[in-house]
C-alpha cells in the first residue's frame, strides 16, 4: 500500500489556501489524494472537464500534472496526502 511522503495541514473553509481555491496543478511524478474529514468540497478537473463531491470515505485523485481546484460546499474540513505513486483510496 502506497504511503505519502508529506501531507498538508487540516484545512477548514475559512482558512483553504487561495492557490488550492484556483487551478492548480502537481508535480510531475506526484499524486496527490484530497481527503475530506467533515463535510463536502467540490473537486473540478480542468481538462477534461469532470466536477466530483468528495465527503468523508471519498476521497478525490489527482493525478500528476493533472491542473484542478477545490471549492468548499460549506463547513469542511479536509486534508491532502502526496504520493510517489498511486494511492489506494
Amino acid at each position: 500500500m502506497a504511503q505519502p511522503y508529506k501531507s498538508t495541514p487540516v484545512f477548514d473553509e475559512a482558512t483553504l489556501p487561495a492557490a488550492l481555491r484556483s487551478e492548480h496543478r502537481t508535480k510531475a511524478g506526484v499524486w496527490g489524494l484530497i481527503r475530506v474529514i467533515e463535510g463536502e468540497l467540490n473537486l473540478t478537473y480542468v481538462d477534461p472537464h469532470a466536477e466530483k463531491v468528495l465527503s468523508p470515505g471519498k476521497p478525490g485523485i489527482v493525478c500528476p500534472e493533472q491542473t484542478h481546484f477545490v471549492t468548499p460546499l460549506g463547513k469542511v474540513k479536509m486534508q491532502v496526502d502526496f504520493f510517489n505513486e498511486p494511492p489506494d483510496p
